[in-house]
């Protein structure tokens, strides 16, 4: 039987790391080898941090390095990935990074898994087929409603059904400014499609801040509100959501387990549960929310603004419900986003998504091209190295 000889991470940055809401500035590549197998994954989190909780010395009983419960491990069934990552869980329950870093590497025991048995992920999660998702352009505000409407434009024109803008001066100016970025937005992508708004928590848990901005929402029929508060803000996103209907409401990325992400859903008021496999612990638990949340009558999203083997591991978890349509499709990755990768999801010409199906997450790493985004690091302490970048 196979077992987990390695685990490899690689830091890749832009030159440059803007003060932006941007998650493609910089990942954390994961590469597992058990035998001779090799699986890919990435975590979505800051990369040092996620490197230092698989590295960093045992604090006491409950808080000991990722690693501690990885390596060695019996690699050969999707048993053995829920049996790791419950070790996982147990061994390093005090350290808060350990679901960032154990995503990662829950991922690349898929990848690897489905190339060890030569399916693709959806399949050994037990989907007998995919549905095509219809996704939506991920942008961020443009700095004026001028700008936005050209980004809303562009998104038409390059046929997509649906557009999703966060971020930028949302939410931090006046409510009529606001609106005008809305209505911006309406207008440039037409009447039918799908018109999502991103509040990145600007309003904290402060419905009294969010309340003016339900208006132009209503007006201008937007699907949902994703995010106006942040995550542990039940009750908040409750009221709002009440207020705000028929938009409804979004949010779960900030989801860091299984637990947290069914307290939206069951408390939060959402119509839209958005989970980021490279955040919530990986594909295991993405698929658990994913279960759940069709039980309970709420749509699943995934949430992804990396790389494509970050979004393929994303639709992996869904992607054999009938139900939920939608997804997310990032259009202005930076450069080190796309050059991660050898190959990508590319839309087909009803402008609709499906997965490669090939083995496992269908996406192979690009190493040439990760080489020149590539941190170098090395992390000592009490003068011995615990992690050096490996080579790549």
């Amino acid at each position: 039987m196979p077992r987990i000889e390695s685990v490899d991470f690689y830091y890749c940055s832009m030159p440059e790391v803007l003060d932006i809401g941007d998650g493609s500035q910089d990942l954390l590549m994961v590469r597992l080898q058990a035998g001779e197998w090799v699986g890919w994954g990435e975590c979505e989190a800051s990369p040092l941090v996620s490197i230092a909780s698989w590295v960093t010395p045992m604090s006491h009983s409950a808080c000991k390095p990722v690693r501690d419960s990885v390596l060695g491990q019996q690699l050969d069934s999707v048993d053995d990935i829920r049996r790791i990552g419950t070790l996982v869980r147990a061994n390093s329950m005090d350290l808060l990074q350990t679901d960032h870093t154990l995503s990662g590497v829950d991922i690349a025991m898929w990848d690897l898994l489905g190339k060890m048995h030569s399916e693709p992920v959806y399949k050994l999660l037990g989907y007998e087929r995919q549905y095509p998702r219809t996704p939506y352009a991920s942008v961020l505000f443009g700095d004026t409603p001028a700008e936005t409407l050209e980004k809303a434009k562009r998104a038409r024109a390059e046929n997509f059904k649906a557009a999703k803008f966060g971020w930028g001066p949302y939410g931090l100016g006046s409510p009529e400014t606001d609106a005008e970025h809305i209505a911006a937005a309406r207008e440039g992508i037409g009447p039918d499609a799908h018109l999502l708004v991103d509040a990145g928590t600007v309003w904290k848990d402060d419905i009294d801040l969010a309340r003016p901005r339900l208006a132009a929402l209503k007006e201008f029929r937007a699907t949902w509100l994703e995010e106006p508060f942040l995550s542990g803000a039940l009750n908040a996103y409750a009221t709002l959501a009440q207020e705000a209907a028929p938009v409804k409401m979004a949010g779960g990325e900030g989801s860091h387990n299984v637990h947290m992400a069914q307290h939206m859903i069951d408390y939060a008021g959402i119509g839209f549960v958005q989970i980021d496999a490279g955040r919530i612990g990986g594909i295991t638990p993405s698929f658990d929310v994913a279960t759940y949340a069709r039980e309970r009558g709420v749509t699943y999203v995934n949430h992804t603004f990396t790389s494509h083997l970050a979004l393929a591991a994303s639709l992996h978890p869904f992607a054999g419900s009938a139900t939920d349509e939608i997804c997310e499709y990032p259009t202005e990755l930076k450069s080190l986003a796309w050059d991660v990768t050898k190959n990508h999801l590319a839309r087909n010409a009803d402008g609709q998504l499906l997965l490669n199906d090939e083995p496992g997450i269908g996406i192979e790493p690009d190493l040439q091209g990760a080489k020149k985004y590539l941190v170098d690091v090395e992390i000592r302490v009490g003068g011995k190295v615990l992690y050096q970048t490996p080579a790549i």
